[in-house]
């Protein structure tokens, strides 16, 4: 005898034309998971719309018949959000990847929510415009999702995060409306921006299916340099020397060595200095028109005593080779271990108590443990990485990195962070949204998803279910 839900979902599949659909195992299994690795997928079924009407009519249908429904990517993120493990139809934009013309008066393009990262940025190169939104999974990632997950990455100590350069979003509810939100107004002062909710809202109050984006300029030139500093309290100086530099940082990234063992190992590059060193410091700045500003923030950082070796880029490859290094590292270490991840925030203002703690934390919670640590430290973004020991099972692992978590999230708390920079709640970090968020925020979270998801079919169990 067939389940309720087998049911619904041949009611469904009679909805729309036969390659809407596919229940085939190999990409139930593909489509129904993220790049975590904690959830095993186990959705019902995939569906690929092809335009807006299409999501809508699909939505509308699984509203009315209460079809749990997962919005699905490019599946890059790190959090369980785009994972379906309870028998959920995903819906996957991957057919929607349409992309307009670019208005450089405007500086705007309009694009299909499944347009990869990389794919817009070639579309606007050629105007001399670029969206600002970058990172290492650029190639895979869709725009969709950058904007649900209100993606950060290597430029937001530039630029901003993703919602900055959102003007406008086509919406479909969890009841299926359309909602046209701002288009490509730069003001509009009429009320309340119903196109904030739904950035970084992770697909749980609609599926965004198209968005005006925009543009910047692109930097006429930039320069690259590595460094090589003794300790995490010196990137944080050379952190400092950048930042009260008339130079215009585009990024600041830092990795210590064990990261760049694993990097080098996994690429079979070779390392950027003769003489090893505890931490290393990448930074991108916008070559300035007066060459000797360069010349006199590089002798002040010589002579600051806080670098031990540093080179700067001579052409476009060494610098790719720079960045290599940098955004290499989240595939190296799952490609040669297993991580425990954690994406933490903390003020600009509080990062060195945080850091001055955060060492003597490892050495009482990870005696003799690997961790491997990188980030954006330009915007006060810190990827933890622990790295599971051989002699340990993955069950076990994860229940000790679960118990160290809630002393980390403490402290993250008493200096004023956030549990997730970048990488979102979803079903990894639900749990402790309350290190970050009051009850009575989370309380307002769960109106708000009443209004535009009454039956809750969007997204279920995800960030505050």
């Amino acid at each position: 005898m067939k389940s309720s839900l087998s049911l619904r979902l041949e009611k469904l599949r009679a909805e729309f034309p036969s390659d809407f659909f596919t229940d085939d195992p190999h990409e139930l299994n593909e489509y129904g998971k993220d790049w975590t690795k904690t959830f095993p997928p186990n959705p019902s079924l995939i569906a690929f719309p092809r335009s807006t009407d299409d999501v809508a009519k699909l939505l509308n249908f699984c509203h009315a018949h209460s079809i749990p429904v997962v919005p699905s990517g490019g599946r890059t993120g790190l959090a369980g959000g785009a994972v379906a493990a309870n028998h959920e139809v995903v819906l996957s934009l991957k057919r929607m990847t349409k992309m307009g013309t670019v208005d450089p008066a405007s500086r705007t393009i309009t694009v299909e929510a499944g347009a990869t990262t990389e794919g817009v940025h070639h579309q606007c190169r050629p105007h001399g415009l670029t969206w600002p939104v970058d990172f290492a999974s650029k190639g895979s990632s869709h725009v969709g999702g950058n904007i649900a997950t209100n993606a950060g990455g290597v430029n937001v100590i530039r630029y901003g995060l993703t919602r900055n350069w959102v003007l406008g979003l086509t919406v479909v509810t969890g009841e299926g409306k359309i909602l046209e939100l701002n288009g490509a107004l730069e003001k509009n002062n009429t009320g309340i921006d119903l196109r904030q909710l739904f950035i970084g809202s992770e697909g749980t109050l609609g599926v965004i299916t198209s968005a005006t984006l925009k543009l910047a300029p692109i930097p006429a030139a930039k320069d690259v340099f590595l460094f090589s500093v003794p300790s995490l309290a010196s990137v944080l100086e050379l952190f400092r020397f950048a930042r009260n530099s008339p130079l215009t940082l585009q990024a600041f990234e830092f990795f210590t060595d064990l990261c760049l063992a694993r990097v080098t190992k996994h690429l079979g590059a070779r390392p950027p200095f003769a003489a090893s060193a505890s931490h290393y410091v990448l930074v991108e700045i916008e070559r300035p028109s007066d060459g000797s500003l360069i010349e006199a923030w590089l002798e002040k950082v010589l002579e600051s005593g806080q670098v031990l070796d540093g080179t700067m880029a001579q052409n476009p490859r060494e610098s790719a080779e720079f960045w290599r290094l940098r955004e290499g590292i989240s595939e190296s270490l799952a490609s040669t271990g297993l991580p425990h991840k954690n994406d933490v925030s903390l003020p600009i203002k509080n990062l060195e108590g945080f850091c001055s703690e955060l060492e003597t934390f490892f050495q009482a919670h990870y005696v003799g443990w690997e961790i491997c640590l990188f980030g954006h430290i330009g915007d006060g973004n810190l990827h933890i990485n622990i790295m599971k020991p051989d002699h340990m099972s993955p069950a076990d692992f994860r229940l000790a990195t679960k118990r160290v978590d809630l002393d980390l999230f403490a402290l993250v708390r008493k200096y004023e962070g956030s549990i997730s920079a970048e990488h979102g709640i979803g079903l990894l970090k639900k749990e402790f949204l309350s290190f970050t968020r009051t009850e009575a925020e989370i309380d307002l979270f769960r109106q708000i998803k009443k209004v535009f998801d009454p039956r809750g079919i969007l997204n279920p169990g995800k960030i505050w279910d």
